[in-house]
């Protein structure tokens, strides 16, 4: 069973960049496909990105397409995504999901393994 811990989030500018860091342990990591989802107040948690075990395809959500960039280093145990030109309709808790499944699924009921979220707030 994988735990997984985010961090990287803060309160930031818009039009900043920032990279937020999932680090999974009590698992082999790279037999997970790992996802980004991000929640904001009042809405349902919404899929960000995805990235396969060995890192070769990813897949974006199209809120995230052009701005986003999900990756992960295997050898850390670590999946990243890079958010650019931070808009205020970001705000939002960003949680990393693992799943066992080779094609990650865009479904957040799909993914057992969770993290508890960071928060991430793009105001002046």
């Amino acid at each position: 069973q994988v735990q997984l811990v985010e961090s990287g989030g803060g309160l930031v500018q818009p039009g900043s960049s920032l990279r937020l860091s999932c680090a999974a342990s009590g698992g082999t990591f790279n037999t997970y496909s790992m996802s980004w989802f991000r929640q904001a107040p009042g809405l349902e948690r919404e899929f960000v990105a995805a990235i396969t075990r060995s890192g070769g395809t990813t897949y974006y959500g199209g809120s995230a397409e052009g701005r986003f960039t999900i990756s992960r280093d295997n050898a850390k145990n670590t999946v990243y995504l890079q958010i650019n030109a931070l808009k205020p309709e970001d705000t939002a808790v960003y949680y990393c999901a693992a799943t066992s499944a080779a094609v990650p699924s865009t479904d957040s009921r799909s993914y057992l393994y969770w993290g508890q979220g960071t928060q991430v707030t793009a105001s002046s």
